[in-house]
C-alpha cells in the first residue's frame, strides 16, 4: 500500500486566518485531486502566519481559529490534512498541530519545545506540551512534531516508543546563511537514532526581516535525504512511503527529486528578494524609490529592488551635490538604463544653500565638521520622503551592516526608509553580491564595483579615511555582533592592532540609538540587528569585558 504525502511549501500573511484558511482549503483539494496525495503537511501556526507575535494576545484570536479549523473540518475531505495553528485549551494558549479527515478531529498535538532564544518568544505565549500524538492514516502509525522538537532528541524518542513509524514535523524555521546544512545533518541524526522516516514541511516567503527559504525535505529510516523541494518556491512537493512487512513491519520511503543546494551568494540574494517582495506586497505599496549614488550599496539595492518587483514599479533618484564625481553620476545614470527603472537627476544643492543660510546665525563661531555633511544626507531623505508621500512609494534604504555597525551613517538622512535589504549584510559579502548578481546579467558596472567606497560628503572621501580596510572591519564585527566576543578574545584570536579593535567595539556600543531607529530589513546571518541583538541604549557596560 502507497501512501502519498504532500509537503504545502506556502507563503501566508501574518494575521489573515480568514484568507489563510481559504488558501489550506484550495492547496487541500489540489493536493487530493491533482496530486492524488492521501495527506497533506502544512507548515507550523499556518492559519496565524508566522510570527503572529501579541497578535496571539488578542481576545478575539479564540473564536476566530475556532471558526477557521470548522470551516476546513467542513470544506475538506477524502484527504488528511494536517495544519498548525493556535489553540486554547482549558485557558491556557497551545501550539498545535492537528489532524483532520472527514470532518473529525483524529488527533491534536502540542508543541513541548518552546524556543525562547534569537528570533523566537515562544514562551511569551504559548504552554508547553508533554504528550506524543500518533494518528492511524491509511494503517500506518504517524507522529506529530514541530519544528523546535526537531532540535531535542526527547520528542521524536517519546513518539517513537508511542508506536510512531513516520514523523511529520511543521516547521517554520527562517534562513540565516549557516542554516540549510544544519538543519539536514540535524534530521539525518534525529531519522537515524529513532529508525524513522521523517517529513519536514518549511514556510516559503517572508515576515518582516525574518525570511523563510522553503526546502522541505524528506529523510527515510537511515537519515539519507531521499526528497527535497526547491528553496525560494511555493509549491506542493510530494513523496510516497510504502508499508513493508516482510521481516519487520516498516514504512519506506520512495525516492524522489532532490533540488540543488544554493551557494552562499545565490541564498542570501534570493533572500533578499524574497524579504523585499513580500514587504512591498504584503503591505500594498505601489513601489520602490530609493537615492541612486552612483555606489555598490545602491547599486544592490537597485538590482534587488527589480527582481523583487520589476522595474516598472522602481524609481531611481540621483540627488548630486558639490561633492558628488562625475563618475558617480555616470555609474547612476549606466545602472538605472541596465535595469531599465525610471530615473530622475534632483540636485540637492539649492535646498542645502537654503538650510546653510537659515542656520547661519545658529552657526557662527563654530567649525565646519560633520554637521554640514549630515545636512546634505539629510537633505537627500526629506527628498526621497516627499517622493514617497507623494507617489505612494517605499524608499528603499540602502545602508550595510558594517556602516549601521559603526554608525556610519546619518541619522533622519540616508537611514530614511521603510525597509533595507543589505541591513544584516556585511560589505565584503555586498562585494561578492554584485559580483553574482552580474553573473545573472550584467546590471552593477564593474567600476562600481573596484571603486574605492564613498559617501561623497566631502572633498576626496573614502569611507576607509575614517574606517580600517573593510576586510579588517567586517572579521571584527562578525566576532563581536555574531559571535559575542570581547576585545581581548577578539585579539586573542586574530593579530589585529588593539587601539583598531577597542575603537570598533567602541563605535558598535555608542550607535546602538541609531540602529534602534533604523527600517525593518532582511535578516540573513545568525545574529542580525533587530529582534536578533537586543541591547540597552543606555548601560554603563565596559568593552573589555
Amino acid at each position: 500500500m502507497t501512501i502519498r504525502v504532500a509537503m504545502a511549501q506556502l507563503d501566508m500573511l501574518v494575521g489573515d486566518i480568514k484568507n489563510n484558511t481559504e488558501s489550506v482549503i484550495a492547496q487541500s483539494l489540489k493536493a487530493r485531486d491533482e496530486q492524488q496525495a492521501d495527506v497533506i503537511v502544512f507548515p507550523e501556526l499556518t492559519l496565524t502566519g508566522y510570527p503572529p507575535e501579541d497578535l496571539l494576545l488578542r481576545p478575539s484570536l479564540t473564536p476566530r481559529i475556532e471558526m477557521a479549523l470548522a470551516n476546513i473540518l467542513d470544506q475538506v475531505h477524502d484527504i488528511y490534512v494536517v495544519v498548525g495553528y493556535p489553540r486554547e485549551i482549558d485557558g491556557e494558549l497551545f501550539n498545535c498541530a492537528g489532524v483532520f479527515y472527514q470532518g473529525q478531529i483524529l488527533g491534536e498535538y502540542c508543541k513541548q519545545k518552546l524556543p525562547n532564544f534569537q528570533v523566537f518568544d515562544d514562551k511569551r505565549y504559548f504552554q508547553a506540551g508533554t504528550a506524543p500524538c500518533i494518528v492511524n492514516i491509511k494503517g500506518a502509525k504517524v507522529g506529530l512534531s514541530i519544528c523546535e522538537d526537531i532540535w531535542h532528541p526527547e520528542p521524536i524518542a517519546q513518539a517513537k516508543g508511542a508506536g510512531a513509524e513516520l514523523i511529520l514535523n511543521l516547521n517554520a524555521s527562517p534562513y540565516h546563511i549557516e542554516k540549510m546544512g544544519v538543519r539536514e545533518q540535524l534530521l539525518q541524526r534525529r531519522a537515524s537514532e529513532n529508525q524513522l522516516p521523517i517529513v519536514y514541511v518549511n514556510y516559503m516567503g517572508a515576515q518582516d526581516e525574518l525570511v523563510y527559504e522553503g526546502g522541505s525535505f524528506v529523510v527515510n529510516a537511515q537519515g539519507h535525504k531521499v526528497r527535497q523541494a526547491p528553496w525560494y518556491e511555493t509549491g506542493l512537493y510530494c513523496v510516497d512511503f510504502t508499508i513493508a512487512e516482510d521481516r519487520e513491519r516498516r514504512l519506506e520511503v520512495l525516492a524522489g527529486d532532490i533540488a540543488p543546494t544554493l551557494d552562499v551568494e545565490a541564498s542570501v540574494y534570493q533572500a533578499m528578494v524574497t524579504g523585499l517582495r513580500d514587504y512591498i506586497e504584503k503591505n500594498r505599496f505601489k513601489g520602490i524609490v530609493l537615492g541612486l549614488s552612483g555606489g555598490i550599496d545602491s547599486a544592490l539595492s537597485l538590482a534587488v529592488a527589480v527582481d523583487a518587483i520589476g522595474a516598472d514599479r522602481v524609481q531611481a533618484v540621483m540627488m548630486p551635490y558639490t561633492y558628488t564625481s562625475s563618475m558617480s553620476l555616470e555609474d547612476a545614470e549606466e545602472e538605472a538604463k541596465l535595469l531599465g527603472v525610471e530615473y530622475s537627476v534632483l540636485p540637492i544643492e539649492p535646498m542645502v544653500t537654503a538650510f546653510m543660510k537659515t542656520l547661519a546665525p545658529e552657526f557662527e563661531g563654530y567649525a565646519r565638521d560633520t554637521t554640514e555633511e549630515n545636512l546634505q544626507a539629510r537633505t537627500r531623505g526629506v527628498t526621497l520622503m516627499a517622493i514617497s508621500n507623494k507617489k505612494g512609494y517605499m524608499v528603499l534604504t540602502t545602508g550595510n551592516k558594517s556602516e549601521m555597525a559603526v554608525g556610519y551613517a546619518t541619522l533622519y538622512g540616508d537611514m530614511v526608509g521603510g525597509y533595507s535589504v543589505l541591513k544584516d549584510v556585511f560589505k565584503t559579502l555586498v562585494f561578492r553580491l554584485s559580483r553574482y548578481r552580474n553573473t545573472l546579467g550584467y546590471v552593477i558596472p564593474e567600476r562600481v564595483i573596484t571603486r574605492p567606497p564613498s559617501a561623497e560628503l566631502a572633498p576626496d572621501q573614502v569611507d576607509e579615511d575614517s574606517l580600517p580596510s573593510y576586510d579588517v572591519l567586517d572579521s571584527i564585527l562578525h566576532m563581536y555582533i555574531e559571535k559575542d566576543m570581547s576585545a581581548e578574545a577578539i585579539l586573542a584570536s586574530k593579530e589585529f592592532d588593539r587601539e583598531t579593535v577597542y575603537r570598533v567595539l567602541r563605535l558598535v556600543d555608542l550607535n546602538e540609538y541609531k540602529r534602534r531607529q533604523a527600517p525593518t530589513g532582511v535578516r540573513v546571518t545568525e545574529r542580525g540587528f533587530g529582534r536578533d541583538r537586543r541591547y540597552p541604549i543606555t548601560n554603563g557596560w565596559h568593552i573589555g569585558e
